[in-house]
């Protein structure tokens, strides 16, 4: 090759660098893109909602946990606390935005979105969905993966929510059934349709394990699951519509979560196999499954006893579940980072079977005006439900919920395979060196 050919391969060369140079650092745009488009709809659509539910309960707590208590429980990975934190921030600022949107579309007055307090906090649990599914493939989804997950998943979500709340009228004021459920059998949907991603060509032999947690990132999880723990109650009874009510689900949240800490203590030794030592990954999230498993009757006339019954359950179900139940999905394709199926899931379900039995037993002479509160169509005006049809909403809700969510995540899932949203080789997985820049 004489020296003319050789210029000519190394100015091609040249550009192949610079073009590859130029996608990696505008990857991103497309959700600056989206960003935009979110701005011009709410120079559409939103106005100020003027005095309507300023003193709304639970806005500020909620932020709470979505930005600092689920950001530092992910961050027990060794090598994936920047996107832990990174990856939950960038999510929930985006999700609260287009949430806020999506669920006020359905209620809008005038083709006008009246933007208060109660529907900031609304987008806030709604982005708690996401980040659960987040859970689930962490460390596993790139970070474009996980932008694309979250805009189709919160349309979807919100869609189901009012399947929830409108359709069905469900009691849901935790959101134990459209929020922990749904955001936890999304996520595991995702994660199945995601297994596949990969050709044997791919995949690296001798590849290090990085999903694991070291002593310094597990401290730092605790962080996140104490700031949750100690919020729960303010998240379950944000919703509710009387002061009785409130008070209500403050105590049974305490209750039950208290119980479930109690209970995975004991749970965790008993069940170890090393000389009963506890395993943190069981404080980390078991000791949280009882604000879950409570959620969805936190404001029903349950009894404190029931709570600290459903604190109890709820501990011993999620520590079987990391203990037995993890393992098993593993084998079987569904990867599971996080064990959001032990701390939302499982116990998300266990709140819905919950909400048809007491739904059953809900009678005028307990709940006196509160009644129409808790549920709303068992009124006394035109076609009130009887507590047996309201039993029924609540189960069909819990069912359509666990349908929508895993069907919508894996069809997701099948989507975000996209080689255009850089899919990580086994190499890559569990490793903040391939998102951000290290000291």
């Amino acid at each position: 090759m004489d020296a003319n050919g050789g210029v000519q391969v190394e100015l091609e060369l040249h550009k192949i660098l610079i073009m590859a140079f130029t996608f990696a650092n505008m990857k991103y745009t497309p959700l600056l893109v989206f960003q935009i488009l979110l701005m011009v709809l709410y120079f559409i659509f939103v106005k100020y909602g003027g005095e309507d539910d300023h003193n709304i309960r639970g806005f500020e707590d909620t932020h709470v946990m979505i930005f600092i208590g689920f950001g530092f429980l992910m961050t027990f990975l060794k090598k994936y606390s920047y996107s832990a934190l990174g990856f939950n921030w960038f999510l929930a600022a985006l999700v609260i935005q287009w949430a806020l949107l999506c669920q006020s579309f359905y209620h809008m007055k005038d083709n006008t979105i009246y933007v208060t307090k109660k529907l900031l906090l609304e987008a806030d649990i709604m982005s708690a969905t996401v980040l659960i599914t987040f859970g689930a493939v962490l460390g596993v989804a790139s970070g474009l993966q996980l932008l694309f997950i979250a805009i189709i998943e919160t349309a979807v979500g919100c869609f189901n929510f009012w399947l929830v709340a409108d359709v069905f009228k469900a009691a849901d004021v935790g959101g134990s059934i459209a929020i922990h459920a749904f955001g936890a059998y999304f996520g595991l949907g995702v994660s199945l349709a995601l297994k596949g991603k990969k050709t044997k060509s791919e995949t690296a032999e001798n590849v290090v394990d990085l999903n694991g947690p070291s002593y310094i990132s597990d401290v730092t999880a605790m962080i996140g699951s104490i700031f949750l723990w100690i919020y729960w109650p303010s998240f379950n009874s944000a919703l509710t519509n009387s002061n009785s009510e409130y008070q209500r689900a403050v105590v049974n949240t305490y209750l039950s979560l208290a119980a479930a800490t109690v209970t995975t203590f004991v749970m965790s030794s008993a069940l170890s196999k090393h000389h009963g030592k506890l395993d943190m990954v069981h404080v980390q999230n078991s000791t949280l499954a009882g604000g879950v498993a409570v959620g969805s009757v936190c404001n029903m006339f349950i009894g404190a006893g029931t709570a600290v019954a459903i604190g109890i359950g709820a501990g011993l179900l999620s520590v079987l579940g990391y203990q037995y139940l993890t393992p098993l999905l593993t084998r079987l394709g569904i990867g599971d980072t996080c064990g959001v199926n032990n701390l939302h899931g499982m116990p998300g379900v266990f709140s819905g079977i919950l909400t048809a039995v007491f739904a059953s037993l809900a009678t005028k002479e307990e709940y006196g005006t509160d009644l129409t509160g808790v549920f709303e169509a068992m009124n006394e005006e035109g076609m009130a439900r009887t507590a047996g049809d309201q039993a029924l909403n609540q189960f069909l809700s819990l069912i359509v919920t666990l349908a929508v969510s895993f069907v919508g995540g894996t069809i997701t899932g099948f989507l975000a395979r996209a080689p255009f949203l850089e899919p990580l080789k086994d190499n890559e997985e569990y490793n903040d060196e391939i998102n951000w820049e290290l000291p």
